[in-house]
C-alpha cells in the first residue's frame, strides 16, 4: 500500500480523498489552494525566528496558552516516557506573535481554516446515511468561530548526536482534533502506521498538502473515519545536520459541539490534555 497525492482538481477529487482518508487516515492533495510560496515564506522566516535569542520573550505561560514552548517543554506522546525532538510556536489569533511574523501567519491561518472547512464538507458528503446521522451537526459548521483552531510553527533542530538515546523528533500519536492541514515539510520523515502494522512514508513533495484525521474525528463519525498514529523519524546520514520546519493546522470545534453521547469537543478536548501532562 503506499499513499498517492489526490489532485485537488479532478472531478473525482472528492471521492478519491475521502476514500484515502478511509484507508490510511491521511490524504494528500497537489494542486490544491495553498500557495507555495506562501508556505515558503513562512518557513524561512520562521526558521530566521527559531535561530534568535528572541524566542524566549515569547516563552508561553505555565498555563500553557500561545507562545513559544522550548525542548524542555515538548511533548511526551500517549504512551511514551521520552521527550520529542522539537521545539515550537502556538499562534491563535488574537493572542501572542511577533509583529513581524504576525500579517503572514494570520493570513495563513485564516486561508488554511477556510480550507479545511470545505474538505470537512467533502468527508461529509462522501458519508454514509447512518454516519451522518450521528453528526450534531454539519462538520464544516463545527468548526465555525472556533476559537481553538492552532497554528503550530514546528521546529525540528539538526541533530548533534547528543540526543537522548531512543529519541525521535516526534513519536507515535494520534491527534485530537477533527482534521489537521499539514503542507509538506522542507525534510522527509513523517509517516503513518498501516492497517497491517508497517510504517508507510507519506509523500513530502514539497507543494503537497497532508491532511490527516484526529481522534475527535473519529469519535464523531462512531469509528467510520480512523484516526490513524503516525511519527516523525530522524533522517540519516547527512539530512541530520538540517533542521525540519512544520506548519500543522489542527483544526477544533467550538468548544461546546457535542461530539457523541460521552463528549463534547472541550471535555474530549481536556482528557486528552491530561493525558499528555500525565495527569
Amino acid at each position: 500500500m503506499e499513499l498517492v497525492a489526490v489532485d485537488f482538481t479532478s472531478p473525482t477529487a472528492k471521492q478519491d480523498f475521502v476514500r484515502s482518508l478511509r484507508d490510511t487516515g491521511f490524504g494528500v492533495l497537489k494542486n490544491h489552494p495553498l500557495r507555495q510560496e506562501e508556505v515558503q515564506a513562512i518557513y524561512d522566516d520562521w526558521r530566521q525566528f527559531f535561530s534568535e535569542d528572541r524566542k524566549n520573550d515569547y516563552a508561553v505561560p505555565h498555563n500553557g496558552a500561545g507562545g513559544f514552548y522550548p525542548q524542555s517543554l515538548s511533548e511526551t506522546a500517549k504512551g511514551n516516557t521520552i521527550k520529542d525532538i522539537k521545539e515550537f510556536f502556538h499562534y491563535y489569533p488574537g493572542d501572542v506573535c511577533p509583529d513581524d511574523l504576525l500579517p503572514k501567519a494570520q493570513a495563513y491561518h485564516q486561508r488554511a481554516t477556510d480550507l479545511a472547512a470545505e474538505l470537512l464538507q467533502w468527508i461529509e458528503d462522501e458519508s454514509p446515511e447512518d454516519v451522518t446521522a450521528l453528526y450534531s451537526e454539519s462538520l464544516s459548521t463545527m468548526i465555525e468561530g472556533s476559537p481553538k483552531h492552532l497554528l503550530r510553527i514546528l521546529h525540528y533542530p539538526p541533530l548533534t548526536g547528543d540526543e537522548e538515546p531512543a529519541a525521535i523528533r516526534a513519536a507515535a500519536h494520534e491527534d485530537i482534533n477533527l482534521i489537521t492541514i499539514l503542507p509538506a515539510s522542507n525534510e522527509p520523515g513523517l509517516q503513518v502506521l498501516a492497517k497491517d502494522g508497517s510504517w508507510l512514508e507519506v509523500p513530502c513533495d514539497f507543494g503537497n498538502l497532508i491532511v490527516n484525521i484526529g481522534d475527535m474525528l473519529q469519535e464523531v463519525s462512531g469509528g467510520y473515519f480512523p484516526s490513524t498514529t503516525h511519527r516523525v523519524v530522524n533522517p540519516d546520514g547527512a539530512d541530520k545536520t538540517i533542521g525540519r520546519i512544520s506548519l500543522p493546522l489542527f483544526c477544533h470545534p467550538r468548544p461546546e459541539v457535542v461530539l457523541s453521547e460521552r463528549y463534547t469537543a472541550d471535555s474530549y478536548l481536556q482528557e486528552r490534555l491530561r493525558q499528555l501532562r500525565g495527569g
